[in-house]
C-alpha cells in the first residue's frame, strides 16, 4: 500500500490517522469566523484544514439552481450564486488566512472549485489539493491540479468506479503519484444508511492508494462523534470532519460540523482509540502481558494433604487460581516425585517441594 508524505505527516497504513479540519464555507464570509475556525482546528490537534477557494464566475451560472439540497437549510430563499458569492473570501482574504494557518501549526488543503482558484493557491503556496466531486470528472482541471506535484485529495462521493480510474490517470499522466481517494458525500447532512464505511476497505484493495473518509453525520447528533471513527477499523488512512465556529448560529454548512468543543473531543477520542489498536504482527508479549500471564493462569495446588515421602499421583494434583505453584502444562514432571515435606490441600505445589 502506498503512503504520502504531506509535510511531516505520512498518510498511510500504519501511520497515525490525518486528521482534516474541514471548514469549507462555514466562515460566512468573514475573515474573523475564519480564524475562529482556524484556532479551533489547530487547538483540538488536527494536521491540516481545508479551505474551499472560488472565484464564483468561473465556477457556476447565475441561474444554477434553487440551491434547495445545495446549501444549508434555510438558505433556499435566496438565488444560490447569490447567496454564495455574497459569502464567499477573496483573494486578500486567502493572503491573511494562509499564514495564519501556517501560523497556528496547520497543513493547508485547498479545494479549488475552478481554474482561477487553483492559479490563487499555488500561488499562495498550498500544501495540498483538493479535487470536488464536482470537478471529478473536468480533465483540465484536475491535471492542472496534478501538476502542481502535491498531494491530492481525490473526493469521490457519487462517482462512478470508472471515473475514479479516469481521474486517477489524468493524475499519473502529469506525473503525480501522491494521491488519497476520499470516501463519503454531504447531503445536509448525510444519512447512516448512506455512508457504506466497509466499501473504504473495497477501494483500498482495488487502488491500493490510502483512502480517508469525509464525514458528513448531522453535527447535532452524539453519533457524529462516533460514525468516523468505525471508519478506522475498515482501514480510513484520513478523516475529514467539518468544523463550524458556532453551531447555534446555523450558518453555511452546519449541518454536519461540530463545534471546537466537540471538535476538540473528537480528535482527543480518535487518537485515544488510535492506541488500542496496536500490531497485527505476531510479536513478544508486553510486560503488561507477562504480568497478567503470571497473575490470571491457574496453577497446580494440592487436592488432599500430601505427606512427606508420599509419590506425587495425578489425584493429588488440582488447578486453581493461585499466586505461586507450577503451570498446568508443566504438572505433568510432577506425577512420581516425592514430597519433601508435608503439603497441606490447596498448598501450591512447587519445584522446592518435590524430589
Amino acid at each position: 500500500m502506498k503512503t504520502i508524505k504531506l509535510g511531516q505527516k505520512t498518510i498511510g497504513d500504519g501511520h497515525p490517522t490525518f486528521l482534516i479540519a474541514e471548514m469549507a464555507w462555514s466562515h460566512d464570509g468573514s475573515v474573523e469566523k475564519a480564524k475562529k475556525i482556524i484556532d479551533a482546528a489547530a487547538d483540538a490537534g488536527a494536521d491540516a484544514i481545508c479551505f474551499h477557494i472560488t472565484s464564483m464566475e468561473d465556477y457556476m451560472i447565475p441561474q444554477y439552481g434553487s440551491g434547495k439540497g445545495r446549501v444549508s437549510a434555510g438558505k433556499e430563499t435566496m438565488p444560490i450564486y447569490e447567496y454564495l458569492n455574497s459569502i464567499n473570501l477573496d483573494g486578500k482574504a486567502w493572503k491573511k488566512l494562509f499564514p495564519y494557518a501556517w501560523r497556528r501549526g496547520l497543513l493547508i488543503c485547498t479545494m479549488c472549485n475552478d481554474l482561477p482558484s487553483v492559479a490563487l493557491a499555488s500561488r499562495l503556496g498550498a500544501d495540498a489539493y483538493v479535487v470536488s466531486p464536482a470537478s471529478l470528472c473536468e480533465e483540465e482541471l484536475v491535471k492542472e491540479v496534478a501538476g502542481k506535484r502535491k498531494p491530492v485529495f481525490l473526493r469521490i462521493g457519487g462517482a462512478l468506479i470508472e471515473e475514479v480510474e479516469r481521474a486517477i490517470s489524468w493524475i499519473r499522466k502529469r506525473g503525480n503519484e501522491d494521491i488519497v481517494l476520499i470516501h463519503g458525500f454531504q447531503s445536509y447532512p448525510t444519512k447512516l444508511e448512506d455512508m457504506h464505511l466497509r466499501f473504504i476497505q473495497t477501494l483500498k484493495e482495488k487502488f491500493s492508494l490510502p483512502v480517508g473518509f469525509a464525514d458528513h453525520t448531522d453535527g447535532g447528533s452524539e453519533l457524529a462523534l462516533v460514525v468516523p471513527l468505525a471508519a478506522l477499523p475498515f482501514g480510513a488512512n484520513a478523516i475529514e470532519k467539518h468544523l463550524t465556529h458556532d453551531r447555534s448560529l446555523k450558518g453555511e454548512d452546519f449541518e454536519s460540523a461540530l463545534n471546537p468543543e466537540d471538535f476538540k473531543r473528537f480528535v482527543h477520542n480518535l487518537r485515544e482509540i488510535e492506541k488500542a489498536f496496536g500490531s497485527p504482527e505476531i510479536r513478544s508479549l508486553s510486560q503488561e502481558e507477562l504480568n497478567y500471564r503470571q497473575v490470571a493462569r491457574k496453577r497446580a495446588v494440592a487436592n488432599q494433604d500430601i505427606k512427606k515421602g508420599e509419590k506425587i499421583t495425578r489425584e493429588m494434583i488440582a488447578f486453581k487460581r493461585s499466586d505461586e505453584g507450577i503451570f498446568p502444562d508443566e504438572s505433568g514432571r510432577l506425577i512420581g516425585r516425592v514430597a519433601i515435606k508435608d503439603i497441606k490441600k490447596n498448598e501450591p505445589l512447587t519445584w522446592n517441594k518435590v524430589a
